[in-house]
């Protein structure tokens, strides 16, 4: 689009109404989205105080009328229709907020970390899953990743029609399992993903219930308590300290290079985005400052703006028109996109100057990741009505690394911090109606294989606690096999904890020992992962008859002579073993030294036993942490691991 026409089409959009609106509604409730079938669905905002709120839904053109507190938040509930749409909410205050093409139907959270996370487009056939993904009445809502200190009110994120265009950046384990339960329920489906890879439950459980119950987190809660009271910062005193010695030390500080008015006439030239080593900078660990004017619409001028400019490796601090609109001052967030707000007033007239300090400690710095990412908009103005940031910038080496100092890594918060991930991305949601959540999480847990015996049903309870909708259906998916290296046991001690987590009510297990990769640990097919979840729905959540949801599952055990008989649950037409006798089973005596044992398969049974071990005492299966067991039932959904001792692990 030429420059003028976009201009033209900017100034267009700018309305009272967005302008100026009086009535907020968090993202969730938004064009596309698809609100929970059946039920009193909590809706709310923020208004003035003592504002007058009406909702109406054209389903039935009944309204509800609330009205804002003291503090200006407002919440009422809405009796939500059957299944089907397009429908539209109007929100109406001192202002109107119509939500349109509205779905009724079957409302999922989608959560944990990578495995979870990983796109469609990244998983087993992306080619010919994206080429199909045409389903309209499967929408997608990307919470974005953001921790906090204190639990969140709202979040970014925006709801999407699954289409060829959009379903490549799915979660790809949340998309399968709402397809095939669109395709065997005929109903819309929201799927909300929430989920960040590398990160522990502890992290997306609340500060109430791990205070309450985990006394081995009380330091780094208190030490989180004291960054809120502090003012929200994410850093320790240490890491204050050393940003304070930047500002001084570094020429970009002490020459006031974030200045609108600031002479670089001298600084070099450089195409952004980029690494350092494409300006000559090779491996230089310090600060590199950049800055770039642009020209902005005259509808732009005093209003609120957003600054989008991809991933910087690996801080940055951000001035427009030598104002601070952002900064990112925490270590290991060179992967995140940046994305400040540049406040009202901040730029007046049609010139914003941007100057970005980037600070890289160690291996190699850049600006930006995709030139697409780059970008300055006006605040509710579409993405495709922004200006491209992307292209040349002026550039300048300021303060090397080893004339700061190191950056202090501890004590900072991050991702893994207790209660971050809940509190940024779990707690905003809360209480939007929703059937249930699956989740794809615990390699990060691995070695606290005790511990999330008890944590992860505390965050399981927690979570149903805080959306107050009683024990809502929790669906998981087990960790699939992988060769950690010096493992001795973890793996399956983790398998072991997700186990028994199904004695905690409404919850159903996806087992994944026969679909792994020991090589990657995030296989590929995601399709299976996501329809074993969506069976244990359909049967449990949903009531379908005939559904069989589950693999073979270790019942009970008895010693006869020198073998021992394994007695299973959901044998489901009978065990089978893929490709032979079943695998990967020992045995051991009192000794408690386990050998590879024979398996016989004998009715609902299996027969094992060893010829090292005449007097047996307990046996285990697929106990190795990249075992790829055969034993599954004639249904073709496998077993877990399992053992029938309950001694102590290395």
């Amino acid at each position: 689009m030429h420059r003028s026409a976009l201009f033209g089409v900017l100034c267009l959009a700018l309305s009272p109404s967005l302008a100026h609106a009086d009535v907020r509604m968090p993202s969730l409730f938004s064009d596309h989205m698809v609100i929970q079938r059946d039920t009193e669905a909590p809706v709310w905002g923020w208004a003035d105080p003592g504002e007058t709120i009406t909702i109406t839904g054209s389903w039935n053109h009944e309204s509800v009328t609330t009205e804002a507190g003291a503090d200006g938040r407002w919440m009422t509930k809405v009796a939500t229709p059957a299944a089907g749409g397009p429908h539209q909410i109007t929100v109406q205050g001192k202002n109107r907020v119509p939500i349109r093409n509205v779905f009724s139907g079957e409302v999922w959270i989608c959560s944990g970390q990578s495995n979870m996370e990983w796109r469609v487009n990244i998983s087993a056939n992306p080619e010919e899953e994206i080429k199909n993904g045409n389903w309209p009445m499967i929408r997608h809502f990307d919470v974005r990743n953001v921790t906090s200190t204190s639990p969140k009110e709202d979040c970014e994120g925006k709801w999407t029609s699954c289409s060829p265009a959009t379903v490549g950046g799915y979660t790809a384990v949340g998309y399968y399992f709402g397809r095939k339960l669109h395709q065997d329920l005929d109903v819309p489906v929201g799927l909300i993903a929430s989920n960040w890879g590398g990160t522990v439950a502890e992290a997306w459980t609340s500060e109430g219930t791990l205070a309450a119950n985990f006394p081995e987190f009380g330091g780094a809660l208190k030490q989180i308590a004291q960054m809120r009271e502090g003012g929200g910062s994410n850093l320790s005193a240490v890491q204050l300290a050393w940003w304070k010695g930047l500002e001084k030390k570094g020429p970009g500080g002490s020459g006031n290079w974030m200045t609108a008015s600031f002479d670089d006439s001298g600084w070099g030239a450089t195409s952004v985005p980029g690494n350092w080593n494409t300006v000559g900078l090779g491996d230089f660990d310090g600060t590199v400052w950049y800055r770039r004017d642009v020209e902005i619409p005259a509808a732009w001028s005093g209003k609120k703006l957003v600054l989008e400019l991809g991933p910087a490796d690996d801080m940055d601090r951000v001035w427009v028109n030598g104002t601070l609109v952002g900064e990112t001052t925490e270590h290991g967030k060179w992967q995140e996109e940046r994305r400040y707000i540049v406040p009202e007033g901040c730029v007046e007239g049609t010139e914003a100057q941007i100057t970005v300090c980037v600070v890289d400690t160690g291996g190699a710095g850049s600006l930006g990741g995709s030139p697409d990412a780059m970008r300055l908009r006006m605040a509710g103005l579409s993405e495709d009505l922004s200006i491209s940031l992307a292209g040349e910038w002026r550039y300048q080496k300021g303060i090397a690394i080893s004339d700061l100092g190191s950056f202090p890594m501890q004590a900072s918060f991050h991702a893994n911090s207790p209660t971050a991930l809940y509190n940024g991305m779990i707690a905003p949601l809360i209480p939007f109606a929703i059937r249930g959540a699956v989740w794809y999480q615990g390699e990060s847990n691995r070695g606290r294989a005790p511990q999330y015996r008890e944590l992860f049903p505390a965050m399981i309870q927690d979570w149903r606690d805080a959306w107050g909708q009683g024990e809502f259906p929790f669906g998981f998916v087990q960790i699939a096999p992988f060769n950690y290296g010096g493992d001795t046991g973890q793996a399956a001690a983790l398998r072991e904890a997700q186990t028994m987590t199904l004695s905690s009510p409404n919850t159903g297990m996806a087992v994944t020992m026969d679909i792994g990769n020991p090589k990657d640990i995030h296989p590929a097919n995601k399709q299976e992962v996501g329809r074993r979840l969506a069976l244990w729905a359909l049967s449990n959540t949903y009531g379908e008859e005939g559904v069989v949801y589950s693999g073979p599952m270790y019942a009970s055990h008895e010693v006869e002579g020198s073998s021992i008989r394994i007695s299973f649950e959901h044998v489901h037409g009978g065990l089978v073993a893929e490709g032979g006798a079943p695998s990967h089973f020992t045995i051991a005596g009192a000794d408690k030294v386990f050998h590879p044992a024979e398996a016989v398969i004998d009715g609902d049974t299996i027969v094992v036993s060893c010829e090292a071990v005449k007097a047996p005492v307990a046996a285990r299966y697929a106990w190795g942490t990249a075992d790829e067991p055969n034993l599954k039932n004639a249904e073709g959904l496998p077993s877990p691991s399992f053992r029938t001792d309950d001694w102590p692990q290395n």
